[in-house]
């Protein structure tokens, strides 16, 4: 009985190491789990022909790489230089990569195509960025290059997506209708690289354009250029291209209506130098219109006490010459509810030390009752008050009044407070408010050096948004306040005022004329909390 429940003993044990070894094994079957995620790109594997092949006569390019590829957006990321009038076509199979060409190759020309952002593997989709296929027709490849980088010439800003292309010297074709054939894209840091050229004579170019036809249409295209052509001998980098947008060569009036109430609005495609607006129809009521101009000149707003015509003619003109006239209709049956309603700059119900509460009505003043106009402290009137007309505009006026800490203030407009210049009289307006704490406000002198004094800068204080807060001209050494500004950022810009307008002006490429130069201070400025700073400006000669 022992030996054979020995023995039984053993059967089972064999049986048990049995399975066990079976599910083991069967574990060991399966496909493992986890591990490390594929980021490598494809790598090539060969190249028929080889890339840089001199005397190039393949109708077929076959590219082999070590995995099965694609290609992604090809039509917007793969380019050619010099661009073909019928592009080759490009197939995938698996591993492979064939270009066949649809037309004759030029003779003695290098060419590149450059598949930017195009392969990528099947699987996990990584690029193979910036692969390159270069060949010549002739006895030498072309090395030479053009590199730099391309900005926003007012801001300065780093502009992706614009279009880098050179002309030769003799067949400078931006105003014609044929495609440069040699380009490069910039990448998001504004840089570019144009590889692969024969030594010659270039104009260089840069645009930022809305189709992708390579030629300059203007309208609501950006270009920039390089003044003087590129003598290319050997490779140029540290290429700076300034890009902008052109004033139209024809003016025009881009919008024209008579609004709810009465107003006149006409917004223009360009600027006004001196602008100036008459009415030659209807007779008679020229003299009793107002106008007010934006601060850029390139829009106006017309009030006139009347409007009992069928039409009016407007006639816009620019440093005394007629430019346009325009006409604005109405139906007889249009009604127009004349209003005056008042806003103010106040940042929620907090006024700014030391500064003024500043109403903006909706029209030109013509007089307001000082007596309709009430100020409370505490909910007790507060005496000393001024109501001060602002000087450079029709529709401003300050309240100045020393405000205090931990005081409720209360303005009132009583109804028929202003009139305005077509007789319209307010409405009630009230407005609660305090005064708010030093802690959220810092102040700084900037003392500004001019390299020209018979020249004219604008210097821009702009906050982080590159939004112009306030714009002061000058034009020897001067000390700018800025005092109770928000706590925060704030950005210095220069304009070189050559023609002493008061603003930029841009460039026209067709005359070979620059946009006016503008300067950065090199670093932002903080304002902290009760601080006074002060800082050193020294503005650079621009040649």
């Amino acid at each position: 009985m022992a030996k054979n429940k020995k023995r039984l003993l053993l059967h089972r044990l064999l049986i048990l190491f049995w399975l066990a070894s079976f599910v083991s094994g069967c574990a060991s079957m399966q496909s493992p789990t986890g591990g490390p995620k594929d980021s490598i790109p494809p790598v090539i594997v060969n190249e028929i022909p080889k890339n840089y092949t001199k005397n190039f006569t393949a109708k077929k390019v076959e590219i082999e790489f070590n995995e099965f590829v694609k290609l992604n957006n090809e039509y917007t990321e793969i380019s050619i230089s010099p661009a073909m009038d019928i592009p080759p076509e490009f197939r995938v199979k698996k591993e492979n990569l064939e270009i066949e060409f649809k037309q004759e190759l030029e003779a003695n020309t290098t060419y590149s195509i450059n598949f930017g952002k195009a392969i990528a593997d099947v699987n996990e989709s990584n690029i193979l960025k910036n692969y390159s296929y270069v060949f010549s027709t002739g006895n030498e490849i072309d090395s030479l290059s053009i590199s730099g980088k391309v900005i926003n010439a007012l801001t300065k800003e780093k502009l992706k997506d614009v279009t880098v292309f050179i002309l030769p010297l003799s067949q400078d074709s931006l105003f014609g209708k044929k495609k440069a054939s040699v380009f490069n894209i910039t990448d998001t840091a504004g840089t570019f690289k144009l590889s692969n050229l024969r030594e010659d004579t270039y104009r260089l170019y840069a645009l930022l354009e809305q189709g992708g036809d390579r030629i300059y249409n203007g309208q609501n295209e950006e270009i920039g250029f390089l003044e003087n052509p590129i003598k290319l001998t050997k490779d140029t980098s540290g290429i700076i291209i300034q890009v902008f947008k052109e004033y139209p060569k024809i003016f025009m009036v881009k919008d024209r209506r008579i609004e709810g109430d009465g107003r006149i609005n006409l917004t223009f495609n360009r600027p006004l130098i001196e602008p100036g607006i008459s009415i030659t129809e209807p007779a008679g009521i020229d003299q009793s219109k107002t106008v007010e101009f934006s601060p850029s000149r390139d829009s106006a707003t017309v009030w006139l006490p009347e409007l009992n015509f069928d039409s009016i003619n407007v006639v816009l003109k620019s440093a005394g010459k007629a430019l346009d006239t325009v006409t604005l209709r109405r139906n007889k049956r249009d009604t127009y509810l004349k209003s005056l309603v008042a806003t103010d700059n106040l940042s929620g119900s907090k006024i700014r030390p030391c500064s003024e509460l500043i109403l903006k009505l909706s029209s030109p003043i013509q007089s307001y009752q000082e007596g309709q106009i009430t100020l409370l402290e505490d909910s007790i009137p507060a005496k000393g008050f001024q109501i001060v007309k602002d000087p450079n505009s029709l529709t401003n006026y300050s309240i100045k009044y020393p405000w205090k800490l931990k005081k409720q203030y209360i303005l009132r407009l009583a109804e028929n407070a202003f009139t305005d210049v077509l007789g319209t009289k307010s409405k009630i307006y009230t407005k609660k408010f305090d005064l708010d704490v030093e802690d959220n406000y810092g102040s700084i002198t900037l003392n500004v050096s001019t390299p020209d004094t018979s020249k004219t800068y604008l210097v821009q204080w702009l906050n982080e948004r590159k939004e112009l807060l306030r714009q002061d001209k000058i034009k020897k050494k001067t000390m700018l306040n800025y005092v109770r500004y928000p706590t925060a950022k704030y950005l210095v810009r220069v304009i070189y005022d050559e023609n002493e307008n008061g603003q930029w002006d841009t460039g026209n490429v067709k005359e070979g004329k620059q946009p006016e130069k503008t300067w950065n201070f090199d670093k932002a400025i903080s304002l902290r909390p009760n601080w006074d700073l002060e800082e050193n400006v020294i503005i650079p000669d621009p040649k």
